[in-house]
């Protein structure tokens, strides 16, 4: 035993031990005499549900309960597993590859731990980590000349707007500072204006389209993930609108009988109200 080593743990299975165990479940379910269902998936017809547990994961994380976290975390996981699996059933890759490829590709882009290199703080590990994905891309021959690649269709429209926004200042297509960024809202503001004066559909679905593209790039701007921001409002809007409910129902009434003051006091009421009582 290394002197540098903790006697206590020395017995103690490394972690990760059990993910072997995890594979061989998903191989029987999809072996001969598997489970039916889990044999009929394809990639296409597993897209929605990897989808939605990344989205239980995000929820899990929100609701701050650790056990729900760590399940959400096995059901994302077992997605993985899946994949993989059809993946090698076709020749492809197998789950080991997988691993063996991350776990490379960390060593590669974090030389300041694992070799020579060094960051002072972590923007100069982003920088280092574009620069070392750039050189990867460039020795696959997977150079493009289009600065717009490379941001995922299947993200979400604002966290796509926000990718492609950063992608666009990188070559110095962006305001020089923020008050620029926040001029453009008022400009697409005034501009909505408009064609709601002219009550044009369409026109009002485009300077809509365009004021909350304006709004992602301030978000960039300000160094805030829209996306994530906007995921927080939603949760504080549900439960302040759930508080405003509960307190009716308390009274016997319901919100669509409830007179526009005392909803409007009732919502005051929530924004002060601790977001856990006890």
């Amino acid at each position: 035993m290394a002197l540098s080593e903790d006697p206590s743990k020395a017995s103690l299975p490394a972690p990760g031990h059990s993910f072997s165990s995890l594979v061989s479940v998903m191989q029987k379910l999809l072996d001969p005499g598997g489970c039916p269902w889990d044999q009929e998936q394809t990639l296409a017809s597993l897209r929605p549900y990897l989808i939605e547990e990344c989205a239980e994961v995000l929820d899990a994380i929100e609701m701050g309960q650790p056990s729900d976290h760590c399940e959400e975390l096995g059901d994302l996981l077992m997605q993985i597993v899946f994949h993989a699996q059809i993946r090698q059933a076709e020749g492809a890759f197998s789950i080991d590859d997988v691993i063996a490829g991350i776990r490379e590709k960390l060593i590669r882009r974090h030389p300041h731990v694992f070799s020579d290199g060094s960051a002072a703080d972590a923007d100069e590990v982003l920088v280092q980590w574009e620069a070392i994905k750039l050189e990867e891309k460039k020795a696959r021959g997977q150079i493009s000349t289009r600065a717009l690649d490379g941001v995922p269709v299947a993200l979400s429209p604002l966290a796509r707007a926000q990718a492609l926004s950063k992608k666009a200042a990188k070559v110095g297509f962006d305001w020089p500072d923020i008050a620029g960024c926040r001029a453009k809202i008022d400009e697409e503001l005034s501009e909505l204006d408009v064609a709601m004066a002219a009550n044009d559909h369409d026109s009002i679905a485009e300077e809509l389209g365009d004021l909350m593209f304006a709004t992602v790039s301030l978000a960039r701007k300000l160094k805030c993930n829209a996306d994530m921001s906007l995921r927080d409002t939603i949760t504080k809007f549900v439960r302040r609108f759930e508080y405003i409910e509960s307190s009716l129902e308390s009274q016997g009434q319901r919100v669509e009988d409830a007179e526009a003051s005392e909803l409007d006091r009732l919502w005051n009421e929530a924004k002060i109200t601790p977001k856990n009582p006890q």
